[in-house]
């Protein structure tokens, strides 16, 4: 049988999941740190509440949680190739449900980014290029390029691996990624190539992020 590129993929992965509780489990771990990080991610470069926010891969709300009681009413967008994990989220985990429409959580499962705002502020997309092949990665930078370059402030993440890696590398946090399978990682090089064919400039943040992933802004 044929390893699905991402473990997400895998069929019905979803359904179990959610049967089982597990609405946090499958996001990655590290749930209240995780979030309470991307939030101040967001906020050191420049987010208020008046702001936009467009999550991609927003999962269960695990920055959603924490992002939609900090931004005003109605300014928080989520994608993900699950509607009903967000709605999940939305149900389990916001205090005021009401602050987030539920038809701002949209499933999109490959960066076509049906019915979102053409003018947030900000896009985050975290861990998100980590669970994707490269050339996957290739394609929904482009697509964020075409839709949001030079309007919004754009982060995401993503494991590096030095020139020449021909295997597994151990990352500063302990995970092992690959350039062949998930957890996955690309060269610095590779990367600003990709930016630079989406027509984004990439910037290297320097904040230390779990796990060993790099934060980029474009």
């Amino acid at each position: 049988m044929t390893r699905p590129s991402s473990p997400y993929l895998a069929p019905g992965f979803y359904d179990r999941a959610l049967a089982e509780g597990r609405h946090r489990d499958i996001v990655g771990g590290r749930w209240d740190e995780t979030g309470r990080l991307q939030l101040a991610l967001l906020q050191a470069q420049g987010m208020q509440p008046h702001h936009t926010l467009i999550d991609i891969g927003a999962g269960s709300l695990r920055l959603g949680c924490k992002a939609v009681p900090y931004l005003d009413p109605g300014r928080y967008w989520g994608t993900d190739a699950s509607r009903a994990l967000m709605l999940r989220g939305r149900e389990a985990e916001l205090a005021d449900p009401g602050r987030l429409p539920e038809d701002h959580l949209v499933e999109d499962s490959g960066f076509a980014f049906p019915g979102l705002p053409d003018d947030p502020d900000f896009v985050l997309a975290f861990g998100v290029f980590t669970h994707l092949p490269p050339a996957v990665t290739a394609q929904a930078l482009a697509r964020i390029g075409a839709r949001w370059g030079g309007r919004a402030v754009v982060l995401f993440t993503v494991f590096l691996a030095p020139e020449g890696q021909a295997g597994p590398l151990r990352q500063p946090d302990g995970v092992v990624t690959h350039a062949d399978r998930p957890p996955y990682h690309v060269t610095e090089a590779a990367l600003l190539a990709m930016g630079e064919a989406a027509g984004l400039t990439l910037q290297r943040l320097p904040d230390r992020l779990p796990r060993g992933q790099v934060l980029w802004r474009a």
